[in-house]
């Protein structure tokens, strides 16, 4: 019966919560309503614990590229959980804007696009795909060899490498290390096996 109880209570205050949903004038003449400070959005299930946003084939959490670039859209899509900053840099003649999600004062995801999310850069080891690796995890764990999986980082540091994640067509890896040998050369496989990840990316 113990285990019952408990289930038994969220059924009785969810059916209390059904019959105080309605005009806010039928609540104040039926008297006080002793559920009527309870935020019932926050007591649903997948609320309970607090649980991290995923990388999917469709974005990071809510966000996926039907998300506008606004500051109101990308943090509805992070559940506010982050605070934003807009910035932009010079890439390849153009200009780039992107948007920095923070958490501490710290980087831990940028969004880029135009219009709509066309990037997602996350850094945040809270955050990773369903049964993937997490940040800091090593290279060995995810892959036996390079070749057909990896390549050079475009665009961000010359030891960096990136790598299709098994199975999908929108996220890569990005695993970084140490590495003395030539730029542009890909490290061997021994030395990439205890490379960690440091970078998940989601792409359009």
């Amino acid at each position: 019966m113990k285990a019952v109880r408990p289930a038994m209570l969220i059924a009785a205050m969810l059916l209390a919560g059904c019959a105080s949903s309605g005009s806010d004038t039928a609540s104040h003449d039926s008297g006080w309503n002793p559920f009527s400070k309870i935020s019932w959005s926050a007591m649903a299930p997948w609320n309970w614990f607090g649980s991290s946003p995923d990388v999917t084939e469709q974005g990071v959490g809510g966000l996926s590229s039907s998300t506008a670039m606004t500051q109101q859209a990308i943090d509805e899509g992070l559940n506010g959980d982050y605070k934003l900053r807009q910035g932009m840099r010079g890439q390849n003649g153009q200009v780039i804007s992107f948007w920095q999600a923070l958490d501490d004062d710290q980087v831990k995801l940028v969004i880029y696009g135009q219009s709509s999310v066309e990037r997602i850069e996350v850094m945040d080891s809270a955050i990773a795909r369903a049964d993937g690796p997490r940040l800091g995890s090593k290279f060995s764990d995810t892959f036996s060899k390079a070749f057909n999986n990896c390549q050079k980082a475009p665009g961000m540091d010359n030891s960096d490498i990136e790598c299709k994640a098994p199975g999908s067509q929108h996220i890569r890896y990005v695993y970084s290390g140490e590495w003395h040998g030539p730029d542009g050369l890909m490290p061997s496989d021994d030395t990439l096996k205890n490379w960690t990840l440091s970078k998940i990316i989601w792409q359009r």
